[in-house]
C-alpha cells in the first residue's frame, strides 16, 4: 500500500527524531542529578517529589491523574504515593460523587516540607539553569522553549499544557523570592489561584 507523501523526507525525520533523541537524553542526565541533589536532604526521590508537587498544584488528584500528568505508569504513582501516604505526607480519600476512583491530598505535614523543599531551592547548584544564562545575558530572560511545548502538547493533549501552565502560574503568584530564597505569600491561599476541584471528602480507613 503506498503511503501519503509526507511534506519531509525519511531522512529529515530521522535527523529531527534522533537529535531530540539524544538531547534530550543529554538534558535529562543534567537535570535528574540537580533535582536528586535538590532533594536529597528530605529522602525523597524524584517521582516523590513530583507526585507532591501535583497534589500541592491540584489540591485533591486522582491517581490515574497523577500518572498522566507525571509521566509515569499507575502502578508507579500509586506505589509511591502510599510511601508518601506512610510518612504522613498524602492522605488517600474519595469524593461522594466518585466512589470508584482514589484521591491523593497533601496533609499539613505533606505541605509543610513541599514548602521547605521549595524554599531550599538553590539556582547556583542547578546546570541546566547555568547552561542557559547565556541566553538570559543576551536576550534579558530565560528561554520559553515554546517550540518544545508545541510538540509535547500534541503528544500529550491540551488537558496536560494546562495542568503544565497552571502549575507554574501558581508558584507565579503565590510565590515571592526574598533574600534569595522562595517564600510563600500569606495571603495566597486565600487568593485562589490553585485549580477548581472537587475536594476529596471522605478518608480512607487503613
Amino acid at each position: 500500500m503506498n503511503r501519503a507523501e509526507e511534506p519531509y523526507t525519511v531522512k529529515e525525520a530521522l535527523l529531527f527524531s534522533q537529535r531530540m533523541a539524544q538531547l534530550s537524553k543529554a538534558l535529562w542526565k543534567s537535570i535528574e542529578k540537580d533535582w536528586q541533589q535538590w532533594i536529597k536532604p528530605y529522602d525523597l526521590n524524584i517521582n516523590e517529589h513530583h507526585i507532591l508537587w501535583i497534589a500541592y498544584q491540584l489540591n485533591g488528584a486522582s491517581i490515574s491523574e497523577i500518572a498522566k500528568f507525571g509521566v509515569m505508569h499507575v502502578s508507579t504513582a500509586f506505589n509511591f504515593s502510599k510511601k508518601l501516604e506512610e510518612r504522613g505526607y498524602l492522605e488517600f480519600s474519595k469524593k461522594l460523587n466518585d466512589k470508584r476512583n482514589t484521591y491523593i491530598q497533601l496533609t499539613p505535614k505533606g505541605e509543610e516540607v513541599f514548602l521547605k523543599i521549595l524554599e531550599s531551592y538553590d539556582p547556583t547548584r542547578n546546570a541546566v539553569l547555568k547552561g542557559a544564562q547565556p541566553l538570559h545575558q543576551l536576550y534579558g530572560k530565560f528561554p520559553e522553549i515554546v517550540e518544545m511545548m508545541s510538540i509535547i502538547r500534541h503528544i500529550y493533549g491540551d488537558d496536560f499544557m494546562e495542568i503544565f501552565e497552571k502549575s507554574f502560574s501558581n508558584i507565579e503568584s503565590e510565590f515571592t523570592s526574598e533574600e534569595g530564597k522562595m517564600k510563600k505569600k500569606q495571603e495566597a491561599k486565600e487568593a485562589g489561584e490553585s485549580i477548581e476541584m472537587d475536594k476529596p471528602l471522605e478518608p480512607l480507613k487503613n
